[in-house]
């Protein structure tokens, strides 16, 4: 485990010295650790070239497997600890971030007020970062858009949520009618998210599929970057309805029938199980999912999935 820790800093920093800082070791030491990885594996992992450190072949294969190696060694110490009674522990969840402005925010109340000695991690991004961090095991739970970008065997999936995507408008810029649909956003210049995200993907799809390619008025930003500039009168933009919760500058377009809808699902490494931290994360969610819709508290569009 240590050679792998000192070959995985090494790597990140592709710096010997500054790896050994890191680590708070001597860096002679840290050299022999990976010499001795090296030989035992019977190849090289760095080229040391005129003094730039990079990964040869062997190095690349190794880079992801020991990176999920050491997480999976951190899960398992830590599922140790959980056998205290869920008295100590750590959650790490990801989440696209209209999730986390939403309706995640208050189940994470909830579990923190039933569990407060379990440490909680929440990363943001997109599906696609988030199955890889999963793969990685850098990531206990998350919650994805389906369907999934990867094909990835070891990634069990359970449908929870079904939302509807609006277009979203600053006041001045809100169209007269009470629903729109696809074909109307030929007309309308969009603020657009960065490449990779989801619904910039499910946005262009649906407009190539109406037979046209959409404008953009300006692209690259995450959600917050997105409804401001929508607030400020750059365009329009696609986004699912719980985001406007809270934005009173905003005006939310329902598309007409059959409109734009996504499933997200609650999504874990099939080949680890779930620590029993991650285990109560899940029933808080689900239970607080269930109340929310039994109390008719689920934000407008959004539907919870048996």
């Amino acid at each position: 485990m240590q050679q792998l820790s000192y070959f995985v800093a090494v790597a990140e920093v592709r710096h010997f010295t500054q790896a050994a800082e890191t680590l708070r070791v001597a860096q002679p030491s840290l050299s022999k650790q990976i010499r001795t990885l090296e030989a035992e594996l019977g190849a090289p992992l760095f080229s040391r070239a005129r003094g730039n450190i990079t990964l040869t072949p062997a190095g690349e294969a190794l880079l992801p497997l020991a990176r999920r190696i050491l997480a999976d060694v951190d899960t398992a110490r830590r599922e140790i600890q959980d056998l205290t009674g869920l008295r100590r522990g750590r959650v790490r969840l990801g989440a696209t971030p209209s999730l986390f402005a939403g309706l995640l925010a208050d189940a994470l109340m909830r579990f923190r007020t039933r569990y407060p000695g379990i440490e909680l991690r929440v990363e943001e991004g997109g599906s696609r970062d988030l199955v890889r961090d999963l793969a990685r095991g850098q990531l206990d739970l998350a919650l994805i858009i389906l369907p999934l970008q990867s094909t990835d065997p070891a990634l069990e999936t359970t449908p929870i949520l079904r939302e509807d995507l609006v277009v979203v408008s600053s006041h001045a810029d809100a169209p007269e009618r009470s629903t729109l649909r696809i074909e109307d956003l030929r007309s309308r210049p969009l603020v657009m998210f960065r490449r990779g995200y989801d619904l910039r993907e499910a946005t262009q799809a649906a407009c190539r599929q109406a037979g046209f390619e959409p404008r953009f008025a300006v692209e690259g930003g995450e959600m917050d970057a997105v409804l401001r500039f929508v607030e400020a009168g750059m365009g329009s933009a696609v986004v699912p309805s719980m985001v406007l919760a809270g934005r009173p500058g905003l005006v939310g377009t329902p598309l007409a029938p059959p409109g734009l809808q996504r499933t997200i699902a609650l999504a874990h490494r099939k080949d680890v199980d779930p620590t029993h931290a991650a285990r109560a994360f899940r029933e808080t969610l689900l239970g607080f999912l269930r109340d929310a819709e039994a109390g008719a508290a689920l934000p407008p569009g959004v539907t919870r999935l048996d």
